[in-house]
């Protein structure tokens, strides 16, 4: 039911939207119009670069809308196709999820195309582009919700060519920690689905909270360029972090439930750790205190591990069940079975 304004066979520079159809009170036929280009120039690999899945992260959303204004097709040795925002009445409400239907769009996949306009999409993505794509680049942050390390990540995939691939474009974005993470939050992710069909996937933790600065968004915009250019899209010199001068990046790991820390009551959040600084198990990273309880001593929020803080809670306001810390395991990606 989506109609697509482009033509993802032609050469050249093309602008135009996916229009997903729905219905509300004050129009029967309405659409939701998702911005889309494509940039095409003879043979070679296609990039499907997306931004603004949770619409509350924006550092994503100016690096493709930059990236779609400034590339020519001579720049391009193959196809990129760009989605600046997925979720566009979430960017434009500041929230996570879609205020049009209430749906987190990472959680929507494989899609409906028979559902909701989020669930159109997801569906769209799955059979219509996923399928067009030899690489899928997916940039979050934490949103509002938790604040990264910036970070690049993945998820990982069965050891074979699949995942030597999404190893070395992972390591391609140049950010001090690359990040293998597990989901602890449902199913239905964008870039399970993308995996799924073998497709190599590098996807981000571009920092978080409601504060974005320069360092962040420097470093989302040249980690996409750099990735595209080690993909064999973007014509260009891989950058790698000894030519920029930085040292060796350090994967870490947080696959298990008991890396991710929740809080246990509701409260003042206190971060007590700065983010990528290293802990014991057992160490405090953050309290909770009580407004209407001040008298009453905080509740410690405790690693169950040696390792990294890689995350933590953004908003000082915390509900019960937040995640509020991420704790990963330094380790040697290409020694994992």
């Amino acid at each position: 039911m989506i109609r697509a304004s482009v033509d993802f066979s032609l050469p050249g520079k093309q602008f135009g939207h996916l229009y997903v159809p729905y219905s509300y009170n004050m129009a029967g036929w309405a659409n939701l119009m998702v911005p889309i280009s494509v940039i095409s120039n003879g043979e070679g690999p296609t990039a499907l670069v997306l931004a603004g899945n949770h619409g509350d992260e924006y550092p994503g959303q100016v690096a493709v809308m930059r990236l779609l204004r400034e590339l020519t097709p001579e720049h391009v040795t193959g196809r990129i196709i760009l989605i600046p925002t997925l979720t566009m009445p979430g960017a434009k409400a500041s929230t996570r999820l879609s205020p049009l239907d209430g749906k987190n769009f990472n959680r929507c996949f494989p899609g409906n195309p028979a559902g909701t306009p989020s669930e159109m999409l997801a569906d769209y993505l799955t059979t219509v582009l996923f399928p067009l794509a030899d690489i899928v680049i997916d940039i979050h942050t934490g949103g509002r919700g938790v604040d990264f390390y910036p970070c690049a990540h993945m998820h990982l995939v069965p050891k074979g060519p699949q995942r030597e691939a999404m190893l070395a474009g992972t390591e391609a974005w140049n950010s001090d920690f690359c990040f293998l993470y597990a989901d602890v939050a449902g199913t239905g992710l964008l870039p399970v689905e993308a995996e799924s069909q073998g497709k190599i996937v590098i996807t981000t933790e571009m920092g978080g909270s409601e504060n974005v600065t320069a360092a962040v968004h420097q470093l989302t915009q040249s980690g996409l360029r750099n990735v595209l250019v080690q993909s064999g899209v973007l014509k260009g010199q891989v950058a790698t972090r000894e030519s920029l001068g930085l040292p060796p990046i350090r994967w870490v790991q947080a696959l298990n439930w008991e890396d991710y820390r929740f809080a246990p009551e509701s409260g003042v959040y206190e971060n007590m750790v700065t983010l990528g600084t290293e802990v014991v198990a057992g160490q405090t990273v953050g309290a909770i205190h009580f407004l209407e309880r001040p008298e009453r001593e905080p509740v410690n929020v405790v690693a169950a591990r040696d390792g990294i803080l890689i995350a933590t809670r953004a908003p000082t306001i915390v509900t019960q069940g937040d995640c509020v810390a991420c704790i990963a395991q330094e380790i040697d990606p290409r020694r994992l079975p």
